[in-house]
């Protein structure tokens, strides 16, 4: 039997079918070895093209994703590298186009805004900016929280962002002739007991709610006609409700409050004049003027009567 040398052979095997299938396999080696220092080769050019973006408009997790290791292997990771601009959405303010600063969440939509920009916005507008739902009838700044979390991220993904938004308010304070607030430190335990000095007046708060949009009611029940006695008292007399409600949403409070069945139709007057169920309280209120006013509160009558269509 004639054996043949080849580059891997060093002494014949006393089993041939196992020598062919080592051959084979030694081929094979080589096959992958060759397909792989290809490979590597591409990685290489694409890692050394990549590499020419600039780090700080990236978002890194660990190292780089195109980063070699140092033995060589290329291993699969989760580390993905983002540009900043990708995730503006989540960290930047609708209102001013800014990045959040005291970020601010409505807690009835989960909508987040700047602080100063939301409070601002509920000036003029009891809505979210984004989705436009009711915050809240009156009182909006009722249904807004601080979302320090968020503020934290936001901080840690944008360089420098807090050191000036620090100098900002130093300088802001400084051109008014101001003093800058500062931190305030946890009080202890043995603090010193207050002096008796008298105190000022408190200050008003800030930021108010303009008096459009609310109005304070007073429903005053006047009877009913006979023969309908199936109804509770009204226990709660005193609203404060939207501006933009009208005469069919105080209808309808009454219905809930006093369980009035549909038979029963509810009449509401103000001074002499019956009210259209499609007035606002608003209109109410101006057409009225001062004489349907008591201790600022809006003054309405109402009664029971048996609906015509019963």
């Amino acid at each position: 039997m004639e054996w043949k040398s080849s580059p891997t052979q060093s002494l014949p095997s006393a089993f041939p079918d196992k020598e062919d299938n080592a051959v084979e396999k030694t081929v094979a080696e080589e096959a992958m070895d060759s397909m792989m220092e290809d490979e590597e080769a591409v990685c290489a050019r694409s890692g050394a093209d990549s590499c020419g973006a600039r780090d700080s408009d990236y978002l890194t997790a660990g190292s780089r994703s195109g980063q070699r290791r140092e033995s060589g292997t290329s291993e699969d990771t989760d580390e993905r590298s983002l540009p900043l601009v990708e995730l503006f959405p989540y960290i930047c303010c609708t209102l001013c186009n800014g990045f959040f600063i005291d970020a601010t969440t409505i807690t009835e939509c989960l909508h987040t805004f700047c602080k100063s920009c939301i409070v601002k916005h509920f000036f003029y507008s009891n809505r979210c900016p984004n989705c436009n739902v009711v915050v809240h009838q009156t009182q909006p700044l009722y249904n807004i929280r601080l979302d320090r979390q968020l503020q934290d991220i936001v901080y840690k993904m944008v360089p420098n962002l807090e050191e000036k938004e620090r100098e900002r308010m130093h300088d802001f304070y400084k051109e008014r002739g101001l003093e800058v607030p500062k931190p305030v430190a946890p009080t202890s335990m043995t603090a010193a007991k207050p002096s008796k000095q008298k105190r000022g007046p408190l200050p008003q708060s800030v930021f108010t709610i303009p008096s459009e949009l609310d109005v304070s009611l007073m429903l005053e029940f006047v009877g009913a006609e006979e023969g309908i006695n199936n109804y509770k008292p009204l226990e709660r007399k005193y609203v404060r409700v939207s501006g933009e409600a009208t005469i069919r949403h105080v209808e309808l409070f009454i219905r809930r409050k006093m369980e009035l069945n549909n038979s029963c139709q509810v009449d509401v007057v103000c001074g002499d004049h019956i009210l259209d169920r499609y007035q606002s309280l608003r209109e109410v209120q101006n057409f009225m003027g001062e004489s349907a006013l008591q201790d600022g509160l809006l003054v309405l009558h109402f009664g029971l009567v048996q609906s015509p269509r019963a």
